[in-house]
């Protein structure tokens, strides 16, 4: 690809758009119909083009999922992305937080269970039944 081809203004085909995004050129086409993301108007005919908005939308939605938020709550946060809605920001973002730690409340009780099976596991000698098993087994 040439420098050309990769941030200036409405430069970009959907597939340079996705290699420079770092992301498969279907996962644009998602964004597109889930409203995430403008579909640029064909000029005369000729191939959409794509420029440094559409990279820094793309990019935006991948940040915001990295966090952990949903495609609908990115949805939420572009509607807000004009900076006046920064208080309606921060409490989705303070409502992921409480739910990130509660996932994390959940993934260490289930670290401790998978422990506390793994030790059994390793000490269970002879005919009896594998302790991961049965305990799956029991609900």
């Amino acid at each position: 690809m040439h420098s050309s081809d990769t941030t200036n203004d409405s430069n970009m085909t959907i597939g340079a758009l996705a290699q420079v995004a770092g992301v498969n050129l279907e996962t644009i086409r998602f964004y597109q119909r889930k409203g995430l993301m403008p579909e640029p108007t064909r000029v005369d005919g000729a191939i959409r083009r794509y420029g440094a908005t559409a990279l820094a939308r793309v990019r935006f939605i991948k940040s915001a999922q990295r966090l952990g938020f949903s495609l609908d709550e990115v949805a939420e946060l572009l509607r807000l992305d004009d900076g006046a809605h920064c208080r309606d920001a921060r409490e989705l973002a303070r409502r992921k937080l409480v739910d990130v730690r509660a996932r994390l409340a959940d993934l260490v009780r289930i670290e401790s269970v998978l422990d506390q099976l793994v030790e059994r596991c390793g000490s269970a000698r002879g005919k009896v039944a594998c302790p991961l098993i049965a305990s799956l087994q029991q609900g």
